[in-house]
């Protein structure tokens, strides 16, 4: 039996308005450092308070017990996708996001500036996170110097702080290909191979890359911090059925960062441009609120401050989201989730497998009596442990979208 199409045949068109909130990398664990607390069990948080008196709670797999997955893998899940069965590279999620539109037949690659030694090692993956401006003037000098390989254009994008995207534009090519990232410092940058060792496409592409580092790395000699540079999720798009098919919703979505916004317009949401803060993206919210059913709004920065494993950083980042969340309350949605699209632990510095925290607010979703909304709460909640391609289905459920199944 394939379970989408059962939803599918139950769905029912009751115009619903719901809001996916996703705290990238909300998700923590307590330890003997943080005096046994997460940051969402230390922040202030007097309004997601207010509205956990009258939700449910609960913790999600983002793919499958002890699997760490990407912010692709976790977002595609949330948006009710198996991120087993839909796989796509960071890559083209990036590029998708930065207004690039792809051709059959392009690679994409997400790439992030980064430091490398005397010795070719990478001492810092992100190259202190160097600002934007800084970012684009370096992409500038790449983008001037190597326009062509052989017959493959090159396209090259700034992204924010020390990201951006490169697109290989040309006949016979495809992915998905290795990662130059070693994922950890004191290594060199990894040689680019075809996953599948029998395809010509992927070798010429994994050639394409290898010659890319060649012509590129020493027009950042010098460039300190950011003197090289690693490439993730070196992929081709693929053929995925659009939101609005899957789930009768028509879907927007609210992200400041390239990728989450690569993601929304990958399902075929409407990306919106402009909003910087949570703030101003709930007030966009406000003005965008009768043009669609579902809004996905992505906040990045607990995620940001758990990599970089900042404590008070992400305990304050979690009270600005609630400072602000009085706006989106103002209007009267029929389903709230509020979740993160996997942990990222200040212990860990990175994402990890341990289950998100989530809250489900609707008329339907019933009270679990909880006080405040936190991963020892949500250990207790009605919704228990559960995959998080299911977090759609019950938002669907709790708008009353679906017709009994049988007599």
């Amino acid at each position: 039996m394939n379970l989408d199409a059962e939803y599918s045949k139950l769905t029912l068109d009751t115009k619903p308005k719901m809001a996916l909130i996703v705290l990238d990398g909300l998700g923590d664990i307590a330890t003997k450092e943080q005096q046994y607390m997460t940051p969402l069990e230390a922040a202030r948080t007097p309004n997601l308070d207010a509205l956990t008196k009258d939700s449910a709670q609960g913790r999600m797999i983002p793919v499958a017990p002890g699997i760490t997955p990407g912010s692709g893998p976790g977002h595609l899940g949330l948006f009710g996708y198996d991120p087993i069965e839909f796989q796509v590279g960071r890559g083209v999620i990036e590029t998708l996001g930065l207004g690039i539109e792809l051709k059959s037949g392009d690679v994409a690659a997400r790439a992030n500036f980064c430091t490398i030694n005397e010795k070719g090692l990478v001492t810092d993956r992100r190259a202190g996170r160097i600002p934007t401006e800084k970012c684009e003037e370096l992409c500038k000098i790449l983008a001037s110097k190597i326009k062509k390989i052989g017959d493959t254009e090159v396209i090259i994008r700034p992204g924010k702080e020390h990201r951006f995207v490169v697109v290989f534009r040309g006949k016979g090519l495809e992915g998905p290909l290795t990662d130059s990232d070693p994922n950890r410092e004191g290594l060199p940058i990894a040689v680019v191979k075809a996953q599948n060792a029998k395809s010509a496409k992927q070798k010429k592409a994994a050639k394409l890359v290898n010659d890319f580092y060649k012509l590129a790395l020493p027009l950042l000699k010098g460039k300190q911090p950011a003197n090289g540079f690693l490439m993730r999720g070196i992929a081709h798009q693929p053929a995925i059925p659009t939101f609005q098919e899957r789930y009768k919703l028509r879907p927007v979505c609210l992200a400041v960062y390239p990728m989450y916004k690569g993601l929304a317009q990958l399902v075929g949401m409407v990306k919106i441009e402009g909003p910087q803060t949570i703030r101003e993206q709930f007030e966009r919210f406000l003005l965008e609120y009768e043009k669609y059913d579902f809004f996905f709004i992505h906040f990045k920065y607990t995620d940001k401050h758990g990599e970089d494993g900042n404590f008070d950083a992400k305990k304050k980042a979690i009270e600005e989201f609630d400072a602000a969340l009085p706006i989106l309350l103002g209007k009267k949605l029929d389903v709230i989730a509020i979740t993160g699209d996997h942990s990222t632990p200040c212990k860990i510095k990175g994402h990890s497998w341990h289950p998100q925290p989530v809250l489900l607010h609707s008329p339907y979703s019933g009270s679990d009596k909880l006080q405040r909304f936190t991963e020892t709460g949500a250990n207790t909640g009605s919704l228990g442990i559960f995959e998080a391609k299911y977090l759609i289905r019950l938002m669907q459920a709790n708008a009353k979208m679906f017709d009994k199944f049988g007599a």
